[in-house]
């Protein structure tokens, strides 16, 4: 034998049918993600108009799209691996934007109050959801794990209610952004705690102050080496093309993305601080319209996607809709509480602003019930009653938000 192999004509038939059998698979997975998407663009701009020509924010009506088109009521669309992508890349987009719409001198200006809420929006969310575990007889970690889901805060969904209205630029939207920043390192940092203790791991203060100086030196350097950088390339990105600025802010944005990640924060705090240094030098570079061009068509994905992981049939027992009615109360009075007491310099209506944009839970909150379920810190019950929460802080606090900011001054929107 010399080695060659020889096919028959008939095997050959046969895997030329094979291949085309692959390839028509392929084809028609592709063409349901396709569809998907299709459906997923198409109620999010449907319910999103509705919404905001009733005088609701968009995003609740992008949330609701996704809940009707989704596996609790039309089951048209599966919360795949896909589709999280994409809404994670929602995501990315709309807090890259906001971060482009923030200058650091105006975080850095309301930093004594963006800590003070962002503490106390951790401390009395926390205490009160893990009372709560206790008064329903749940295990010390079970509570604590229920305290955690109410710590965490979606400012996605705030920060698109405040582009909405045009508000970004106010103090008050800028301690909530700041708080929300230090929110997610604390509560990341908690999260990590908290898990590790329901699965039985030791943990050593050594391991917290570790985990925490991590995402506190992340952030810190990204904006002590980024800002003075882009500012010293200025000039060379002045002098480049449209396109070429705007590839330039896309792999920035997506690479401190990815770092963030890699740091133990979330990726969207990355993308926040890539927008905030780029932001230093938007008026002379070019590329903020482009970037909003992406956000204003992903991010409608991100919020539907939200919505599609809504299980509605797990929220139909007395006591889920009981006890998780008691529990979303608790969570707006922590963040509310936390709010006033924070940003109370501010005065009485702007701190009650900064609180309110703290209550959404969104998908952060999802995120914590499911690695609760996951890891069997919190039963089924538990999980549900969460659920619920999330559901009626994301809806709930952007509508409050948008009737309490009616007749703001209306700051210009990005061109498209």
């Amino acid at each position: 034998m010399n080695g060659t192999v020889r096919i028959s004509p008939g095997q050959l038939t046969a895997l030329t049918l094979l291949g085309g059998s692959s390839a028509l698979a392929a084809s028609s997975s592709h063409g349901e993600l396709l569809f998907g998407l299709f459906w997923v663009v198409l109620a999010a701009s449907l319910l999103g108009a509705a919404a905001s020509r009733l005088g609701v924010p968009a995003v609740v009506g992008q949330v609701l799209a996704g809940i009707v088109i989704g596996p609790s009521l039309l089951n048209l669309v599966q919360p795949g691996d896909f589709f999280l992508t994409l809404a994670e890349l929602g995501a990315i987009f709309l807090l890259f934007m906001v971060g482009l719409e923030t200058r650091f001198k105006d975080l850095l200006a309301v930093g004594k109050e963006a800590l003070l809420v962002a503490v106390l929006g951790i401390a009395f969310p926390l205490a009160l959801g893990f009372g709560f575990g206790l008064w329903q007889d749940q295990s010390n970690v079970s509570a604590l794990f229920v305290g955690t889901a109410l710590v965490a805060t979606s400012v996605g969904i705030t920060a698109k209610v405040l582009q909405e209205i045009g508000v970004l630029d106010a103090r008050f939207a800028q301690v909530i952004l700041g708080a929300a920043v230090i929110d997610d390192i604390l509560g990341l940092t908690l999260l990590a705690v908290v898990a590790s203790l329901g699965a039985g791991q030791g943990l050593s203060g050594a391991q917290v102050a570790v985990t925490l100086g991590l995402s506190v030196g992340f952030v810190a350097l990204v904006l002590a080496v980024g800002i003075p950088l882009i500012r010293r390339f200025q000039g060379r990105l002045q002098s480049i093309s449209v396109a070429r600025a705007f590839n330039v802010a896309i792999v920035v944005g997506l690479g401190v993305a990815a770092l963030s990640s890699v740091a133990g924060l979330a990726p969207i705090i990355g993308a926040f601080l890539a927008g905030m240094v780029l932001a230093e030098v938007k008026d002379q570079v070019e590329f903020e319209s482009k970037v909003h061009a992406i956000e204003a068509f992903l991010a409608p994905v991100f919020f539907v996607v939200v919505g599609l992981q809504l299980d509605v049939a797990a929220l139909g027992s007395a006591q889920v809709l009981i006890a998780g009615s008691v529990l979303t109360v608790l969570a707006v009075i922590g963040k509310v509480l936390g709010g006033i007491l924070g940003a109370r310099s501010m005065g009485g209506r702007d701190a009650l602003l900064v609180g309110l944009g703290m209550v959404p839970r969104g998908e952060v909150g999802l995120i914590v019930a499911s690695l609760g379920l996951g890891a069997g810190i919190i039963g089924k019950t538990e999980y549900a009653q969460v659920i619920l929460m999330v559901l009626l802080t994301t809806l709930l606090a952007p509508l409050v938000l948008r009737a309490l900011l009616r007749g703001q001054p209306r700051a210009s929107a990005p061109a498209t």
